[in-house]
């Protein structure tokens, strides 16, 4: 369904359950992040209500599940800490940066909605990989309940592209995306990130 062409490797929940307090503490910060995104699509791009409508329900969803995270945290005693920078999404970022599309103003808005599509379906992914392999069957069971959202979530981005694209191809640069994404995927998935 995600379209994602290379898996995470499967070795990475192994190292995920090394160190679950840095999972939890990069994940709570990976939904503040997809908040703080559909905050900045809804003041770039307020002459589309619609799109307006579904940031404003992805950041409402996107604070709840910081919050749920942040409560996973507490519950084990551990501590928020402090950001960690994304090497995956600056590489995504970079890529699209560099595409010629994003030369003009349609451009630009595709690009920010595969952006953020991409992002929630290689979440997704390992949102799933969490809920089946994990050993802690609470996280199991919260990483499940999450792992919808995550899916609603790319589809709503990919169609905001088709429909106000003008245009664009929007399925063939997805489909080059997914293909850059999957080369990128040969160097992540060795660290307990949600995108590592």
């Amino acid at each position: 369904m995600l379209g994602l062409k290379m898996a995470t490797d499967p070795r990475w929940v192994n190292i995920v359950e090394r160190n679950i307090e840095e999972i939890l503490v990069d994940h709570a910060f990976c939904e503040q992040k997809a908040a703080s995104n559909a905050i900045s699509v809804i003041i770039q791009y307020p002459h589309y209500s619609d799109l307006v409508q579904a940031m404003i329900a992805i950041c409402q969803e996107e604070m709840e599940h910081f919050d749920l995270v942040h409560q996973k945290l507490l519950e084990r005693g551990l501590k928020l800490g402090y950001d960690r920078k994304d090497p995956y999404v600056n590489d995504l970022g970079e890529f699209l940066r560099r595409n010629k599309t994003n030369s003009t103003l349609d451009g630009m808005f595709v690009n920010k909605m595969l952006f953020a599509a991409m992002i929630e379906a290689r979440s997704c992914e390992r949102f799933k990989i969490l809920s089946e392999e994990l050993e802690d069957e609470d996280l199991r069971s919260f990483y499940r309940n999450l792992m919808e959202s995550e899916a609603r979530h790319y589809t709503t981005f990919l169609n905001f592209a088709r429909k106000y694209g003008n245009g664009i191809d929007v399925d063939k640069n997805w489909k080059e995306f997914l293909e850059f994404e999957a080369s990128l995927m040969e160097k992540y998935g060795k660290k307990e990130t949600m995108h590592g």
